[in-house]
Formats: C-alpha cells, sequence, structure tokens
C-alpha cells in the first residue's frame, strides 16, 4: 500500500503538468479558439473586425486605427497631413511615407486619375475637409493648378511642394490602409483567421468560422445618401486579400436638378459623369484596393479595362450602365472565379 502511495505521489506533479500542457495547447492552437468579434468608430466612419483568438484584442486594434488617424485624417487638426496641408514643419512617420509612396505608385498606373493632391477640388464640392460653396469654372480653373501629383514630393524625409498652396487628402486610400495596418496587427499576434472592415474597405486571411473562404457581398448601386438600401448584386468567396468599393450611389447631392457625386476628376476639375456605378477591386492589399476603385470611377469603363489589362495582380468587378441605362457588369477573369449567387 505504502508503495502505491509513493507511486501516486511521484506521477501526480506529471499528471498535473500533462493537464496545464493539454489546457495551454488548446488555448493557444488557432484552429480551436473562438472567434472574436469587436467594433468602433474611426475616420468618420465604423469598423468591425473578426478574428479568431481566445482573447479580447480590442485595445490593441483601436489603438492601431488611432494611429492611422493621427497620421492620415485631414479631419484630425493635430494629424501629420493636417499639418503638411498646413505648411508646419514636421517630419512625415512611417505610415504617412507608406501612402504617399503607394498613391504616387498607383497615380502613375492610372495615369493620374487616382491623385491625393485633389483636396482642392474634393473641397470645393462640398465633399471634403473644408466646404466651399457656390464653385464656379472659373474657381475650378483656378484650383487645378495646384493639383498633381507632380507638384509635390518626399525629400529629406520631409513633404516638398512646388506651391504652398498644394494639400492632400488620402480618404480615397486611408480606410483601406487602416485595414491593413489592423491585419498586421493580428499577423503579429499569429492570428490566421480574421475579417477586417472599415467603411466597406476589407481585409480577409484564412477561413471564417464556417471554415469557408469568407463571404464578401457586393451591393447593388441604388442611390442611398442614408444607407439604408443594401441589396446584394452577388456575393464574392474571398481569401488571403483586400478588397474595396468606391460607388457614386451613396455620397452625392442634388443642385439645380444635377447630381453631383463624390469622385472629383483630378484632370478636369468636376465629379465624374462616366457609366460606371460603382467598381469593386481586389488586389494583395485593401490600400491598393482602395485606390484603384477610386480610380475606376475616374476613369470610365474602356480606361479601366486598359489599366487592368497592365495589372495582373489587380482583380475587379465593374457595375456600369449601358446605352440604354440598363445595369452591365464586367468581371475581370480572376474575379469571376470568386463569384458566387446571393
Amino acid at each position: 500500500m505504502n508503495d502505491k502511495k509513493k507511486k501516486l505521489r511521484w506521477q501526480l506533479p506529471f499528471l498535473l503538468l500533462l493537464v496545464i500542457g493539454t489546457i495551454y495547447v488548446i488555448r493557444n492552437n488557432p484552429s480551436t479558439a473562438p472567434f472574436q468579434q469587436e467594433e468602433g468608430a474611426i475616420f468618420g466612419t465604423f469598423y468591425h473586425v473578426t478574428y479568431q483568438c481566445d482573447s479580447s484584442l480590442q485595445k490593441d486594434i483601436q489603438a492601431e486605427l488611432q494611429k492611422v488617424d493621427a497620421s492620415l485624417s485631414p479631419f484630425n487638426q493635430t494629424s501629420v497631413i493636417s499639418r503638411v496641408n498646413r505648411n508646419e514643419e514636421v517630419i512625415p512617420d512611417s505610415m504617412f511615407v507608406h501612402v504617399f509612396r503607394l498613391a504616387k505608385e498607383i497615380s502613375r498606373k492610372t495615369d493620374g486619375a487616382f491623385d491625393i493632391t485633389v483636396a482642392p477640388l474634393v473641397n470645393a464640392w462640398g465633399f471634403g475637409f473644408k466646404n466651399e460653396p457656390n464653385v464656379t469654372p472659373a474657381q475650378i480653373d483656378s484650383l487645378l493648378q495646384f493639383v498633381g501629383f507632380e507638384k509635390v514630393s518626399l525629400s529629406g524625409g520631409k513633404v516638398v511642394k512646388q506651391d504652398p498652396r498644394v494639400t492632400l487628402d488620402c480618404s480615397a486610400i486611408a480606410k483601406g490602409y487602416g485595414s491593413d495596418a489592423v491585419a498586421r496587427l493580428l499577423d503579429r499576434k499569429g492570428i490566421r483567421n480574421y475579417m477586417i472592415e472599415i467603411g466597406g474597405e476589407i481585409v480577409v486571411k484564412g477561413q471564417s468560422p464556417q471554415k469557408r473562404p469568407w463571404k464578401v457581398g457586393v451591393n447593388k448601386p441604388i442611390d442611398d445618401t442614408l444607407n439604408v438600401h443594401n441589396e446584394i448584386q452577388t456575393i464574392l468567396n474571398v481569401k488571403d486579400a483586400g478588397i474595396a468599393t468606391s460607388g457614386n450611389y451613396r455620397n452625392f447631392y442634388y443642385k439645380d436638378g444635377k447630381k453631383y457625386a463624390h469622385t472629383i476628376d483630378p484632370h478636369t476639375g468636376y465629379p465624374v459623369q462616366h457609366s460606371i456605378l460603382s467598381a469593386t477591386v481586389l488586389a494583395k492589399d485593401c490600400a491598393t484596393a482602395d485606390a484603384y476603385a477610386t480610380a475606376f470611377m475616374v476613369l470610365g469603363l474602356e480606361k479601366a479595362q486598359e489599366v487592368l489589362d497592365r495589372a495582373p495582380d489587380v482583380q475587379a468587378y465593374l457595375i456600369y450602365a449601358d446605352e440604354n441605362g440598363k445595369d452591365q457588369v464586367f468581371a475581370t477573369p480572376g474575379m469571376k472565379k470568386l463569384i458566387t449567387t446571393p
């Protein structure tokens, strides 16, 4: 009997270690951890994050988004971009530099259709961080002098402008970059399965809670300034990519019987009037997808197709109105493979 007790005493510590080790493995195994869901407000919109992890990372997510806001938000008066726009002495942080260089690259690849120096025009038409009333052709011509990506550069770690009246607006890329920033945070935490969405700009990785590719809906482009119509046009099965949609069916206004949409052509200075109603773009990261989606709205269908022919890593789903006003769809081969019925 004493031998049995001694043997039991000898075995108990090892059994305890085995139990603790098993619990640790289960809690830290990404495939068995529960899915967390977080949400909040940032950049004047809302974010939603679903990710597989044993504990909440809400504080980390919010802190990361605040860093993006402090760098790129023109509505934040202390942000890097606001200080650049006021021509203050400021050393841009790594986030600003990354987005600036990416924006310049995409501007070149889209023949200037994407251009973050479009800020004065966006403000003049009432869609930016400042609203100027009663736009006139003379005013547009005057503002066009300060628009063009060649008028601004990075040199010696600082932003250099050809004219101090050049101002920047990263709104057409910042939400996508914010989703990427959260994705990088989750990657650093070792999280393998997640979906991040900020104002409709999305990054997905791995699998959904149903152990399938993430399903991303593309809305029908119905005029909807109140964001109450969410009828789905199609559903995409997406894995390990950034996806963004730009459209003129939510942010617009009517004046003197004419519709003015928020996408401004940096070449003409006027809101675009092309047949594309919405552009959904898939790319390796969401900032890239975000910028290309805006560029395609500016370019129109034929020029967008030309750009896509030169960009094999970018896939697109474009909804446009034909000559009879009927909605039609153009999708790249890579995007067609992802389409499923609603």
